[in-house]
């Protein structure tokens, strides 16, 4: 009798192991490795533009004080100055031989569209993710930034053939999503063991718990079992215990390595191989 479950292997912020975290050639790569589902981070620029970052800055390296409008426009074929975001850490103090950080919020999508990350790409839009996607997978979109509930609905709303869930740590934000389009899965994140696992989940109305790999048990997942809910592990890279966490129940391994885990996965007989292993299929 097959083994076979019906467990997803969610690439985290695609296959950020393999590509730059965030970009659409993180997300190709997943897709191209048999990924289930695509999880990204989103913020809105400051006309509204639901954009695929993690943090809500962006490291640029124009001069202190100089702004993305002016910076060399003259040379760049559209007027605009192209920029060069660095790996600087957010807290980096800032100086003339530095880069600048700029915050998402702050600067129209126009503006965005300057800022070069190390790759040479830029920072995509949600919109040309879910383009990209085209109903290939699940993407699950985790809301970071505050009060863009309304931009995110509308974006998701503009792709009705892909498959989309919208997740949080910030619980407010599921149930304000429900209350603007009542049919988009909901999720709450969480990075310590609930204490009442049942009221966190009816509160927000969600589908999906994302708990931290390390703190998922058989308890947890038969509460969230109960309460109408799945668990999703955030981030499992290894095989051998992504094999101990399906075998209690869970249903999506969130991972940076989507084509290993699914090859792992496949070999247990946990799931069907993906592209990478042809002569298993």
């Amino acid at each position: 009798m097959s083994r076979l479950r019906s467990v997803e292997i969610i690439a985290h912020r695609g296959a950020s192991r393999d590509r730059l975290e965030n970009t659409l050639s993180a997300f190709r790569t997943a897709l191209e490795q048999g990924a289930d589902g695509i999880e990204l981070d989103v913020h809105a620029t400051r006309d509204g533009m639901v954009v695929v970052h993690h943090d809500p800055t962006v490291q640029v390296s124009t001069p202190i004080g100089v702004s993305l409008a002016d910076a060399g426009a003259s040379s760049h074929p559209t007027g605009r100055a192209p920029t060069q975001a660095t790996s600087l850490p957010v807290s980096a103090p800032l100086s003339p031989h530095r880069p600048e950080e700029i915050a998402i919020a702050g600067v129209s999508y126009d503006e965005l569209c300057n800022v070069t990350l190390r790759n040479g790409e830029h920072i995509p839009s949600l919109d040309a993710v879910l383009d990209l996607v085209a109903g290939r997978a699940t993407v699950y979109v985790e809301v970071k930034g505050a009060a863009i509930e309304e931009y995110v609905v509308q974006c998701l709303a503009r792709h009705p053939n892909t498959a989309t869930a919208v997740h949080s740590f910030d619980h407010r934000i599921p149930h304000a999503i429900g209350a603007l389009a009542p049919r988009v899965p909901l999720g709450i994140l969480s990075c310590s063991y609930p204490l009442d696992i049942g009221h966190m989940i009816s509160s927000a109305g969600a589908r999906d718990l994302w708990q931290h790999a390390a703190l998922v048990d058989q308890a947890l997942v038969d509460a969230a079992r109960t309460a109408g809910a799945r668990v999703v592990v955030w981030t499992e890279n290894d095989v051998a215990h992504a094999v101990q966490l399906v075998g209690i129940g869970v249903a999506a391994i969130c991972t940076d390595l989507p084509g290993p885990m699914r090859s792992g996965l496949a070999k247990a007989g946990l799931v069907r191989p993906g592209p990478e292993n042809p002569a298993q299929a």
